[in-house]
């Protein structure tokens, strides 16, 4: 298969199988009389895999490691527990985050519903935000309020 056929079987983009082999995550051999690349059916179930494995979170570097095992002939299930069991409180944290994040914003604009627009006068710049009892002078990004 050359890289268009493979990205179609698989449901990504030729860029994506691109990418995937200039990081060795896919190892095409060449077409000697033209230079193509040229995939088989094992390299689409290593992509489909790395799909799967993008699906879960996974980041590339990840995803070579576990690949890497795999190759070796060993398993890289410990790996993959450890690497998930080491993520999720991440991604709960982060969560929590963003839900504080949309309470705050919700808040602010049951806030401003019924304030004016203001225009910057040397002294202020968006008075909404200015005067927003969600600003406490914490940057959103840091901020860490309980809703």
């Amino acid at each position: 298969m050359k890289v268009t056929e493979l990205a179609r079987a698989a449901g990504v983009t030729p860029e994506t199988v691109r990418h995937y082999a200039r990081q060795s995550l896919l190892n095409p051999r060449r077409d000697p009389d033209n230079g193509y690349q040229l995939f088989d059916q094992r390299d689409l179930e290593r992509l489909r895999f790395i799909q799967r494995a993008r699906t879960l979170g996974f980041n590339l570097k990840e995803i070579a490691d576990i690949l890497e095992q795999a190759d070796q002939g060993d398993s890289p299930c410990p790996l993959v527990r450890d690497l998930l069991a080491a993520r999720l409180p991440q991604i709960h944290a982060r969560i929590q985050e963003l839900q504080a994040l949309a309470n705050r914003m919700e808040r602010a604009m049951e806030e401003w519903s019924n304030l004016p627009d203001g225009t910057p006068d040397g002294h202020s710049i968006c008075r909404l935000i200015e005067q927003s009892s969600e600003g406490g002078g914490e940057c959103p990004a840091t901020a860490r309020r309980d809703p």
